[in-house]
């Protein structure tokens, strides 16, 4: 089956790319801890190399199946199988995630139902190697800081904080991460859905900066948890991914800052790129130095494009929810040697005038 539409309350959108092993070992706690009616599993599958699809129709023969001609990336590949799926809610959820709980998707549900100015939520993500800790990829909710930089509670740069239950109340954040993301359908599309050019990593963060100004909110709630593996497709250092990151989010800035904010920012992350080039060069680590200046080329290569995409983020952006962290967090971070959440200088008005 390569094509069909659905109609539901939330759809459960798994995109595979040569991830059979992956499938096998998570897919069945997706399927058995989700059982409610009107929502459904899925499997999009990004073009995959490998047995993955032979293996989900042996395997999981009840399991609808998108089939994508080719890897797509994270961006197009969700907004592709996403627009043949007729759905309130849809559920974005990586590969590597498990989940140990059966009522993890309700609470967000009902959530969502009561509160409409909420356009997207994200589950509190922990470990699946160390379950005592938050896991790298949005932890209890993500933020932005005055240059760009993401940041999460629970996670700060490169160290991540045990869960003692210091995140259990359900706040309003700037970012909620993508690899388990419970977004309403209209608002995902009113702004234009994930953005294409991303390919992958920090779409989402941008996804949320338009649902922001649109008027909407980001929530972390919780009280629903799941269990994320981490790096199942580019490992921390990997140059791909270090390309991917500083190029993503040079974009990102270009398009979602405010006019008074983009020089100025653009000027100093220029010089911030290149302190990271350069640490690279010093550490011998010279494909990640490539990484960086490749970005920052093709980035500047797609500046005329970005410019139209400005200009339709203005069109429904209704006020100013895309206000930044008024900090550096490599500067609270590595200067300050403040590295975990409750150390920031957050600005707790932050959302307050909104």
């Amino acid at each position: 089956m390569c094509e069909r539409n659905y109609c539901m309350k939330a759809a459960i959108v798994i995109l595979n790319w040569n991830g059979a092993d992956m499938m096998k070992s998570y897919l069945p706690s997706v399927i058995n801890n989700s059982k409610m009616n009107g929502v459904e599993v899925i499997v999009a599958d990004n073009g995959s190399t490998d047995d993955s699809v032979n293996m989900l129709k042996a395997e999981f023969p009840d399991i609808p199946i998108i089939c994508l001609k080719q890897n797509l990336g994270f961006a197009k590949g969700y907004n592709t199988a996403l627009k043949q799926i007729d759905a309130e809610y849809y559920v974005l959820l990586n590969s590597d995630v498990e989940i140990k709980d059966n009522m993890w998707i309700t609470p967000i549900l009902e959530f969502m139902d009561n509160n409409i100015d909420v356009a997207a939520c994200q589950p509190k993500l922990l470990s699946l190697k160390q379950p005592q800790f938050f896991e790298y990829a949005g932890a209890a909710g993500g933020f932005i800081d005055k240059y760009g930089f993401p940041f999460c509670r629970g996670r700060i740069l490169a160290t991540v904080e045990m869960d003692n239950g210091q995140y259990d109340q359900p706040a309003e954040v700037m970012w909620a991460s993508g690899a388990a993301l419970v977004v309403r359908k209209d608002d995902f599309w009113n702004v234009g859905g994930l953005d294409d050019d991303f390919f992958a990593h920090m779409e989402e963060i941008d996804l949320c900066w338009r649902l922001r100004a649109a008027g909407k909110k980001i929530m972390a709630l919780p009280c629903s948890r799941v269990y994320h593996l981490g790096g199942a497709s580019l490992n921390q250092g990997n140059p791909r991914k270090t390309y991917l990151n500083f190029r993503n989010n040079l974009i990102m800035l270009f398009k979602n800052l405010d006019d008074n904010d983009l020089k100025r920012v653009m000027r100093i992350r220029k010089c911030l790129d290149l302190i990271a080039a350069c640490s690279f060069f010093i550490k011998g680590d010279l494909p990640n130095c490539k990484s960086v200046f490749k970005a920052r080329k093709d980035f500047n290569k797609l500046k005329n494009k970005l410019l139209d995409k400005r200009m339709n983020i203005k069109k429904f952006k209704v006020q100013n929810k895309s206000k930044l962290c008024d900090f550096s967090i490599i500067w609270q971070y590595y200067f300050k040697r403040r590295k975990t959440f409750d150390k920031l200088p957050f600005d707790n008005n932050l959302f307050l005038s909104h």
